[in-house]
């Protein structure tokens, strides 16, 4: 297992994510290695509060073009979607952004 710091490398603020910070679901970007218990883990210790669930995605690279004739690609990430438990503080990070 690495560092739990290491473990959320960025929050995912889109519009999509934020709109769902009110049920106290928040987005993000994991290392592709972490599995759903080492995310919990580091989500709780890092911001103090309670994991009710843990939902983690593989997004795949989407085709793109540098250019007129070269082709290229988008990199390949994993996102994890964390729902706080109903009695959990919000996480400060994403308070202003709403």
């Amino acid at each position: 297992m690495t560092n739990l710091y290491d473990v959320i490398v960025r929050p995912v603020i889109t519009e999509r994510s934020m709109a769902t910070t009110e049920a106290k679901k928040y987005t993000f970007e994991v290392l592709p290695g972490a599995n759903k218990a080492e995310v919990k883990k580091a989500v709780e210790q890092i911001f103090g509060v309670k994991v009710a669930s843990v939902n983690t995605i593989n997004v795949h690279p989407k085709a793109k073009r540098l250019g007129a004739a070269r082709p290229g690609q988008t990199k390949a990430w994993k996102k994890a979607i964390v729902q706080l438990t109903e009695d959990s503080k919000a996480i400060e990070f994403f308070e202003g952004m709403v």
